[in-house]
């Protein structure tokens, strides 16, 4: 029961005066309270509205109205209601009314209910309760592995019939459209990290096929760290944040994680992918994805053939520098979220060719690696993929957790006509995932989720669990059943397990033609271009200088010794290492395979602009007519092109009109952009030269060999920091007349002679 000061006392409060107020308070309430220690309510009592007493209930609100004394409250393009505590409502006109989760209205979402205005809230406030219980019960837990991740919706178009090779629905008419969703993620990281760590990329794909769900649960790496997924927590646990620190986050560059690798052999050609650009994409939709693993493709004769699942970009790949992934983890660490929305709510929509590669037992016989290892590839030059479709994103996700964060992929997910092999990397991830979801989303009913569930007819005698959504129909919840009602299996339609007749003994062995560590490895490092090579030099220098141990280094260093001895040395030389350590024992001899120009990014450059950003950087008293051209060029192309200006209202152009800028220079560096181009004049630059986010702009531009245009005006922000407008073909002046000239310039995405002069 609420009361207020009496009338006398409320202008203070010392202690005099709260003890002449406190005995009447005390007096009212035993005079409410029987002996029993019950309330007395009088049925006749009505309470004086007009007179304020001490204890008393106020009137409840007129209908209609928020309080007696509620009005209107205006700010800038909205008119809302005013409560008496100040506070805004805002009340439905047009719009849907507010209810609870049982469809009861609710009249204020604003405050909870009380005792009067200052008394103590009331356990009766079902809205209160349920509102504050939901919310508590928000979280669920997060991926132990792929934590961080963005999704969209999209379809996949199947290119021809290949009922030669299997009997998967999806792959039996030309032009079938089979909706898809797709959910990029990185591996390390906790969902609150940021996009570019340095790190796996999750490449997965939810395709909602005529007969079920087919799960393509990939990465953008063809290879992975080991080679039995019993090690899958060692690897897991080394790479996360070290257990008494709880940090580094989403970084491999500590102690644990070099200490196990350097203890595992095998995990030595995935260190050569994840300490490349490969680990540092510059979108997911300039990303490449594999399925890793070898699969196998059954047709209506049972006959099988092996695959490996390859996804290509449209857009070509590109990756960003390490120092430019370092700094847009500051400016903006939702930066490939960001990228993939923008393109999907903007109409480019990002598109994936999906490619095969195909071989029998033959060819597994005669390559030089075991197909069931899964760190070890088939260079494209080799076997050359077949492409079989294409995958195509439109459409964003309507709620990011109901869709995003609720789907559950699973590599057991196969449709008839998809099939395993015996790689023990894939077989660990087939009885893995479903203790993964159940332990996530809460429930074995976790397919009942829209996103989950197929799109397809089916039917199953699953029944009750936490949450389900759909039981069996009926009296009948099993089979066989004599009822004649119900599903029955189907020999024919049904998924059949290729035959195959395993032989030995039972036992924990690691077959020797698994043993080859360092071939592949060195296989790729020497097919990187020499700038590709440098950046994963620089990388493991990085990563290993963060090591406290020195003894983890010289291990490492002694497994790049069977690599690449000239790298080896160089990374020692960075570490100050002065004694070469002897190379690591090796189970087989590395050899000296053949290149393949395939697994270099640089060597296989989109040559085009289309689906990249141009930041224009301008000032007032620019020339439009020049903007125009540029924007008009560049966007025919199919590039972004966005304008920073030193306020965010934008710039005032020579003839007097207003051009609107996308951002201001302050919170956006160039990091975030592809290319740039500075609009300025004379005094626009120099009064640039002077604001620190606009010299960085520049002198990181040309540290990350950017195409860079400029005006003439522009030279004094130039110089400012030391960059020559003719320093090398990467720098464009803009007259104009050459606008096309700079996007043919800006097509090769980088002037990398540029790195002659400048360490990035």
């Amino acid at each position: 029961m609420a009361y207020e000061r009496d009338s006398d006392a409320s202008n203070t409060e010392s202690p005099e005066n709260l003890r002449q107020v406190a005995p009447r308070v005390i007096d009212q309430r035993q005079q409410q309270i029987d002996p029993a220690g019950r309330h007395r309510i009088d049925p006749d009592h009505r309470p004086d509205t007009n007179t304020k007493q001490p204890g008393s209930i106020p009137p409840a609100p007129e209908v209609g109205r928020l309080t007696p004394t509620s009005q209107e409250a205006r700010v800038h393009d909205q008119t809302l209601t005013r409560g008496a505590g100040g506070e805004w409502h805002q009340t439905a006109t047009d719009q849907d009314v507010l209810t609870t989760a049982q469809g009861t209205p609710v009249a204020d979402d604003q405050n909870s209910l009380k005792v009067g205005a200052r008394g103590p809230a009331l356990i009766e406030d079902f809205h209160f309760r349920e509102k504050l219980f939901h919310f508590d019960h928000e979280r669920i837990p997060e991926r132990v592995v792929h934590a961080r991740g963005y999704g969209a919706h999209g379809y996949f178009e199947t290119y021809q019939n290949l009922s030669h090779l299997t009997r998967a629905d999806i792959f039996q008419r030309s032009g079938e459209i089979t909706p898809v969703f797709v959910r990029f993620s990185t591996v390390a990281g906790s969902k609150g990290s940021f996009d570019l760590a340095r790190d796996v990329r999750g490449f997965a794909v939810k395709f909602y096929t005529r007969e079920g769900n087919w799960d393509l649960v990939g990465n953008n790496i063809p290879v992975f760290f080991i080679q039995d997924a019993i090690k899958f927590p060692d690897m897991v646990h080394a790479v996360k944040p070290e257990p008494d620190r709880a940090f580094p986050q989403a970084q491999s560059a500590h102690d644990n994680f070099w200490d196990f690798i350097s203890l595992t052999p095998e995990s030595m050609h995935m260190i050569m992918w994840i300490m490349s650009d490969r680990a540092i994409p510059r979108s997911f939709r300039f990303m490449e994805g594999f399925g890793v693993h070898t699969f196998r493709l059954v047709d209506a004769e049972d006959r099988s053939t092996f695959v490996k699942f390859l996804w290509k970009p449209k857009l070509g790949l590109q990756s960003v520098l390490w120092n430019e992934a370092v700094k847009i983890n500051g400016a903006d660490p939702d930066f490939h979220r960001r990228d993939l929305w923008s393109a999907i709510q903007s109409g480019n929509f990002p598109e994936w060719e999906l490619q095969m590669q195909l071989f029998d037992q033959d060819f597994a016989d005669s390559f030089d690696f075991d197909v069931l290892d899964p760190t070890k590839l088939i260079p494209e030059e080799i076997l050359p993929p077949l492409p079989v479709g294409r995958m195509v994103l439109d459409r964003m996700p309507d709620n990011f957790f109901a869709e995003t964060e609720q789907i559950a992929f699973m590599t057991q997910n196969v449709p008839p006509g998809i099939d395993f092999s015996d790689d023990p990397l894939l077989q660990g991830r087939n009885f893995s995932y479903l203790d993964t979801q159940l332990k996530r989303l809460g429930s074995p009913n976790f397919t009942h989720l829209p996103i989950n569930a197929p799109k397809c007819p089916f039917a199953h005698f699953q029944q009750d669990g936490h949450m389900a959504m759909h039981n069996p129909r009926g009296r009948v919840n099993y089979q066989p059943n004599s009822w004649g009602r119900g599903p029955r299996e189907d020999p024919r339609r049904g998924h059949r397990s290729h035959a195959t007749e395993p032989t030995g003994p039972k036992q924990r062995l690691r077959p020797e033609s698994f043993a080859d560590h360092y071939s592949q490895a060195r296989q790729f490092y020497r097919s990187q271009t020499p700038i590709e090579q440098r950046h994963i030099i620089d990388a493991l220098t990085f990563e290993l200088s963060k090591c406290e141990m020195p003894m983890i280094r010289i291990r490492m260093v002694a497994h790049l010794m069977q690599i690449d001895r000239a790298m080896a040395e160089m990374v020692a030389e960075k570490l100050g290492i002065d004694s070469m350590p002897h190379p690591a024992d090796a189970a087989l001899p590395a050899q000296d395979l053949p290149l393949s120009p395939a697994l270099s990014i640089l060597a296989n450059g989109p040559m085009n602009f289309a689906g990249r950003k141009l930041g224009v950087l301008v000032c007032d008293g620019i020339e439009t007519a020049l903007l125009h051209d540029l924007q008009a060029t560049f966007q025919a192309e199919g590039a972004v092109v966005e304008i920073i200006a030193p306020k965010v209202g934008g710039a005032r152009a020579a003839d007097g009109t207003m051009i609107p800028a996308h951002h201001m220079i302050d919170g956006a560096p160039s990091v975030l952009f592809d290319a740039v181009a500075l609009l300025l004049d004379a005094d626009g630059a120099a009064m640039l030269a002077k604001s620190l986010p606009a010299r960085d702009f520049v002198s990181d531009a040309f540290a990350h060999c950017k195409i860079m245009g400029f005006t003439p005006g522009a030279t004094p922000l130039l110089v400012s920091q030391g960059i020559q407008t003719g320093a090398d073909d990467g720098m464009i002046p803009l007259d104009g007349t050459n606008a096309g000239d700079f996007l043919r310039a800006c097509r090769k995405l980088r002037q990398w002679t540029r790195t002659l002069v400048i360490k990035s």
